[in-house]
């Protein structure tokens, strides 16, 4: 009887220390992100990752600036909110050499009021919020040209408020933090949000949006780390699921073609 009480704490040990072994195998990684939809993509593919050996802890931003600063510093080994345009330029101004690991999805930019429908319906003097990066100013204002309402000079390069040629209705233009501008659409007659912004304030940029980009959008969202970390094992695991078929369908699904998937 002793005998066999002993083979089962024998047992009983070997399996502790097995399953001690295997947690100690399991690699955190430390990924910042937008709330939506970055923050609930990567909730979506925790479980997966669990099962490889990879243990993703999510830590939501509500700025475009920190969560760069925390990858360059070593406090997250990635970051997924942002697009390469938006990282090439804040590496050159802030000397930092972050790098994109894998394109997951487009956000086409929208335009939203309170007060229109439709472009057309912009009166003279109207106010026009964007944000006030200037990584993102160039984006917006080359929608704007797009769709007629002001025409930019032929110069290469990012571009700003000085770059317009003609502005016709003579807008005036109003420029804050990009979280904010879904909470000044009563003050203004258009605001062009960022799509995660607006999915947060509960607008469907579908429906809602006075006029937005195309799904051939240059601004592809990408999980990013910064140089040299790109071929971790973690990371690369992390990509593989985020550009999943399975990854793919759940953002067609749950974004309903406001946020679209960036490999086909």
């Amino acid at each position: 009887m002793k005998k066999k009480i002993g083979l089962i704490a024998l047992g009983i040990s070997l399996l502790v220390s097995l399953s001690a072994c295997a947690g100690g195998n399991e690699k955190t990684l430390k990924v910042g992100a937008s709330q939506v939809p970055h923050a609930e993509i990567l909730n979506y593919v925790k479980p997966k990752l669990k099962k490889e050996g990879v243990n993703l802890e999510v830590q939501v931003f509500q700025d475009y600036i920190l969560p760069n600063k925390a990858v360059q510093e070593g406090e997250l080994d990635a970051n997924f909110f942002q697009h390469v345009p938006w990282m090439e330029k804040t590496n050159k101004e802030r000397g930092w050499n972050l790098k994109d690991v894998a394109p997951v999805h487009i956000e086409p930019l929208g335009a939203y009021s309170k007060k229109i429908k439709n472009k057309s319906e912009l009166k003279n003097g109207a106010t026009v919020a964007f944000t006030n990066a200037s990584s993102e100013q160039s984006r917006v204002l080359l929608l704007l040209d797009k769709e007629g309402l002001i025409k930019l000079d032929n110069r290469k390069g990012d571009k700003t408020l000085k770059n317009i040629k003609s502005n016709p209705k003579k807008l005036k233009f109003k420029l804050m933090e990009a979280a904010t501008l879904p909470r000044v659409l009563d003050q203004v007659d258009l605001a062009v949000i960022n799509t995660n912004y607006a999915l947060q304030a509960k607008l469907d940029p579908k429906k809602d949006a006075v006029f937005r980009e195309g799904p051939d959008s240059p601004y592809v969202n990408v999980l990013a780390v910064k140089k040299g970390n790109e071929k971790k094992d973690a990371i690369k695991k992390l990509a593989k699921a985020l550009q999943s078929k399975d990854t793919q369908q759940f953002i067609k699904k749950k974004y309903k073609g406001n946020i679209i998937p960036a490999v086909k």
